[in-house]
């Protein structure tokens, strides 16, 4: 039996390491043969675009290699792939692909919408009387996947988030005259990597003085008047803000484009332009926004070791799962446990995560709708824990390349 693998949605910093995790199973695993990669998600394997992982991933050394190198190796997509009933077409190019290739396991890495994929494929393949698996393994830095605890590549994210957001800090303070600082993150309609900025707090830091997120009701003159109140306090306030928090149709023009993707999702950053402008105006001080933008999915130099070890460790475990017969789940994360920190790794039918969302949770936020509690804190903390040996060479991080064939 041969197995194939594809990536979709967002880069991450631990996609990779997943897509390891499932290549070293197969390796161990003497029923399988060939372990395929497929290119740009489900669209590879509709295409018949594939590519022998075996024939790229030679050694100890590359596979360390991919582990620690950010993106998706075998590319991405944001294909949402119709109900069999309306385009069985697609499905059908899906299945000749599985024959060709004698694949008997699909292991899909990706976010809420992939699990959608995982979903209506298995679905189709049971339909049909296919003995095919397909296994899902999550990842986002949004960390908005219901029913598991966290997603693999979150931790980094949020990270990589709480360390420039310190050096944002330690920037805004060198200066006499009163300032603020805005610090958009991503999180569409879930705040989990804007409110990590509380982390600070762990090491002694009373910055990020404000914290917004999506989940709460935004209005710009209680924002004012929190504004004031911490200057009141600090010459130099920072404020982090995800870049969902909905902002009021008069005055919000132009800051945010509001076009879709195939998912209905909005493509959204503006909001921080649109606070400084507002802070400029009624406030009349120094001002700046600054938009993380996609720095955050892929800075694996800062990336957390909790993060890749675990995204590793979904990987194998989805493949152990799909060799056991098991088909239209997902694996998830269960906590054991704070401190010390310890989760088990389980599954549940994908149709428990396909095209939902998890929000942070309203209890970690305090009453003014401004800052998050330190229950958030213990939350966050063990998941941004350890470093990675990063390779590096002339100063800088060494990644796997991508083959010539596949760029």
């Amino acid at each position: 039996m041969n197995i194939a693998v594809a990536q979709s949605g967002g880069p991450t910093c631990a996609i990779n390491a997943s897509l390891v995790g499932v290549f070293k199973q197969g390796l161990l695993t003497g029923e399988i043969d060939a372990i395929f990669g497929s290119i740009n998600g489900i669209e590879g394997m509709i295409e018949d675009e594939l590519i022998n992982l075996k024939s790229i991933i030679r050694t100890n050394e590359d596979m360390e290699l991919l582990r620690q190198t950010p993106s998706t190796m075998l590319g991405s997509c944001r294909y949402k792939l119709p109900a069999f009933e309306d385009d069985p077409a697609v499905y059908e190019k899906i299945v000749k692909t599985l024959e060709t290739h004698r694949i008997g396991i699909f292991i899909y890495i990706g976010g809420n919408d992939s699990m959608d994929t995982v979903v209506k494929l298995s679905r189709y393949l049971s339909h049909i009387g296919s003995d095919v698996r397909v296994v899902g393994v999550p990842k986002t830095i949004d960390n908005d996947l219901p029913v598991t605890d966290h997603t693999p590549g979150f931790g980094s994210a949020a990270k990589y988030v709480a360390a420039t957001a310190q050096e944002i800090i330690r920037d805004s303070s060198v200066y006499s005259i009163p300032s603020v600082t805005i610090i958009e993150v991503m999180g569409r309609h879930s705040g989990f990597l804007a409110a990590s900025t509380c982390l600070l707090r762990a090491n002694g830091e009373e910055a990020p003085h404000l914290i917004y997120l999506p989940e709460c009701e935004f209005s710009p003159e209680a924002f004012i008047e929190d504004v004031r109140k911490e200057m009141a306090k600090h010459k130099a306030v920072v404020v982090a803000v995800s870049e969902g928090v909905t902002l009021p149709e008069e005055g919000a023009e132009g800051y945010q484009s509001g076009a879709t993707d195939v998912f209905g999702h909005k493509y959204l950053s503006g909001v921080g332009k649109y606070l400084e402008r507002l802070v400029a105006d009624r406030i009349g001080c120094k001002v700046r926004s600054i938009e993380l933008n996609v720095m955050q999915r892929c800075s694996s130099h800062i990336c957390s070791k909790t993060d890749i070890d675990e995204a590793e460790r979904i990987g194998r475990h989805a493949l152990r799962a799909a060799l056991d017969g098991q088909t239209g789940k997902m694996m998830y994360f269960h906590r054991v446990s704070d401190m010390p920190y310890a989760v088990s790794i389980e599954m549940t039918d994908a149709a428990n995560v396909a095209n939902l969302e998890k929000m942070f949770p309203k209890e970690w936020i305090t009453p003014e709708r401004n800052q998050v509690t330190d229950a958030a804190i213990s939350y966050f903390l063990p998941l941004i824990q350890g470093e990675v040996d990063i390779l590096m060479k002339n100063g800088m991080p060494v990644h796997f390349q991508r083959p010539l064939q596949m760029r």
